[in-house]
């Protein structure tokens, strides 16, 4: 397996991120942060503890379960890829300062281009009201970022990325840091060493990442999730904590995937 020591340093460090180098960097589960959006250089994260979602145990709260079902919002995937990547570098209250520096949006950028990024998006008629982006490499999905300006929007977007990715056959939702609000999905902490054993595994296989999700595949994995609704953890969705930007982890000073 790759390492750390067959990297050039200037993956660590330099003020442009080469895509091919990034994909490297991702497959040894290391993954980008600068120390606020003004920053010109990148560093490379690889914390001890890692979060990860399994896909198989994905568990959606009753109440958004309902609202999956009858979602108040049109749900699309990469359709507005720049937008949704500088939603979630935007500064919001609380948050002024964000670890998305224009380093970081522009290895994003040429990564979809590559193919090896994704968004899911949703939309209240014509407008972007929230959604979420990740590095997509084999059967891995590294989870980024994601934002919300409605209740529920990066919630609505997570359950479709999970149901995606189950569809599209991947192995590993990575989420980077752990926070209460993953952990309301099922997300479980693992040892940087156990995270490499499962990232190692499933970059070996291959996986797609479905752009198009029918409501009848939404239903049948919702219903795949209802054994896992009854037994999963019970941490409460409060009315309003989805009602601006917000990450999907938090973590060493910086914002990321997961507390929306």
């Amino acid at each position: 397996m790759l390492s750390s020591e067959h990297l050039p340093e200037d993956v660590f460090g330099a003020p442009v991120i080469h895509p091919e180098l990034a994909i490297q960097a991702y497959t040894i589960g290391l993954f980008p942060m600068a120390d606020d959006r003004d920053d010109k250089n990148v560093h490379w994260v690889d914390p001890i503890e890692r979060g990860i979602l399994p896909l198989d145990e994905f568990h959606v709260p009753k109440r958004l379960k309902r609202t999956v079902l009858r979602p108040p919002y049109e749900v699309k995937s990469n359709t507005a890829v720049e937008q949704v990547i500088r939603y979630c570098a935007a500064s919001a209250v609380g948050r002024e300062d964000t670890w998305i520096n224009e380093p970081i949006i522009e290895m994003y950028l040429n990564l979809f281009d590559m193919g090896h990024l994704h968004t899911v998006e949703c939309w209240l008629d014509d407008r972007l009201v929230g959604g979420l982006y990740g590095v997509a490499i084999e059967g891995v999905f590294f989870g980024e970022s994601m934002f919300s300006l409605e209740r529920d929007a990066s919630k609505i977007a997570l359950v479709s990325l999970a149901a995606r990715l189950r569809i599209g056959g991947f192995q590993l939702l990575d989420c980077q840091f752990m926070n209460r609000h993953l952990e309301q999905f099922g997300a479980k902490p693992l040892h940087r060493v156990a995270f490499r054993k499962l990232l190692d595994k499933a970059t070996q296989v291959t996986a797609a990442f479905p752009e198009e999700l029918s409501d009848r595949e939404m239903r049948q994995f919702l219903q795949s999730r209802s054994q896992t609704s009854k037994t999963g953890c019970s941490i409460a969705l409060s009315a309003g904590e989805d009602a601006n930007i917000q990450p999907w982890n938090t973590g060493s000073g910086s914002v990321s995937f997961g507390t929306s």
